[in-house]
């Protein structure tokens, strides 16, 4: 028989869609805006430019706790009483610099021995809400205040949905939760995680430097796309989208910009860190607070690296009401963000 796997053509390398978008937004500028496309290009440079100080804050946080082991953490949120854990889980989701593909595999051996779906799902919705390098974006373009209540958010939700599950866990909803063959996989590259203690100063130990060095290029190269992508797209809005359509739309006080802003969050989200410069843009054009707050946090729990770690190892039932406490939740907060703002 003969070997057909040497007659294969060469594998090109995968393109990532934020760069594929970028390319296609800077190619229809060319063509159809030719007078606009320097002017585009400068505005992104510049913006980009006025963030990179939080961006090497969010970079080099990040790896830090990934060099010391930092993410082992994570288990003692899930340890004692019922309650501690979803109190545990709900805080430390919210803090933890964790994407939720990588803690699919450490989800899926908690879940395998035991531990309460009430906690699991108390960290899997404040997790892709906020961490140490979304905080540092949101305060750059939204502002210390914004990114401190959305923090804070993160963790009322994740209690939210804990708290929520732990009291219906004997319903039809909650009763076998839990796929027959999980996928125990990750779309960020999931990466087997230090064991033992964190080692706080990781510089002592060369398998930790290395993780220090692979994991700032990789997490810089990830803001840096996005965030391209999102400047490209404010650029865009500026030019083309009224202020007069997104204050008649999504302005105004009470609950109706408030819900339209989670319900358009939740299925059109890119991640909370590009869509902090397109919040940025839609407040100045005059979208309510609450509405922006209740975007950001339907969004951050729908957008598809979240929505892939729980899809994963639930059944539709119980992703259906991760996403019903995402929705809830995000719209109580958006109310109190708007009562205060």
């Amino acid at each position: 028989m003969a070997d057909i796997t040497q007659s294969q053509g060469p594998r090109w390398p995968k393109l990532s869609k934020a760069w594929l978008a970028t390319a296609v937004i800077l190619l229809a500028v060319a063509l159809f805006e030719s007078h606009e496309f320097w002017p585009t290009v400068e505005f992104t440079a510049k913006a980009l430019l006025n963030t990179a100080p939080f961006i090497l804050f969010a970079v080099l946080a990040v790896a830090y706790l990934k060099a010391t082991g930092a993410e082992n953490l994570l288990a003692k949120a899930f340890e004692g009483r019922e309650t501690r854990m979803i109190f545990l889980a709900a805080l430390l989701g919210g803090l933890s610099p964790f994407c939720s593909c990588e803690v699919i595999p450490f989800i899926a051996a908690l879940l395998a021995v035991g531990a309460p779906l009430s906690a699991v799902m108390a960290f899997w919705i404040s997790s892709p809400l906020m961490d140490p390098a979304m905080f540092s974006i949101t305060a750059g373009g939204l502002g210390f205040e914004f990114a401190t209540a959305k923090m804070f958010a993160a963790v009322g939700i994740g209690l939210l949905g804990g708290m929520g599950t732990m009291m219906l866990k004997n319903t039809a909803v909650f009763t076998d939760p839990l796929r027959e063959k999980p996928q125990v996989g990750g779309c960020c590259g999931v990466k087997k995680p230090f064991s033992g203690k964190p080692q706080w100063k990781f510089w002592t130990e060369s398998a930790r430097i290395e993780t220090f060095r692979s994991t700032a290029l990789t997490n810089a190269l990830f803001l840096f796309k996005w965030l391209t992508l999102a400047y490209l797209i404010e650029a865009i809005m500026i030019r083309h989208v009224p202020a007069s359509l997104v204050a008649q739309t999504l302005g105004g006080d009470g609950i109706q910009p408030i819900l339209l802003g989670a319900f358009v969050g939740m299925p059109a989200y890119l991640n909370g860190y590009a869509a902090v410069p397109l919040v940025k843009e839609l407040l100045a054009m005059g979208m309510a607070p609450g509405a922006a707050m209740s975007f950001m946090l339907a969004g951050g729990v729908s957008c598809i690296p979240a929505a892939i770690a729980v899809w994963a190892l639930v059944k539709p039932k119980v992703f259906a009401a991760y996403l019903g406490f995402a929705l809830v939740g995000s719209v109580i907060a958006g109310l109190a963000w708007g009562a205060i703002a």
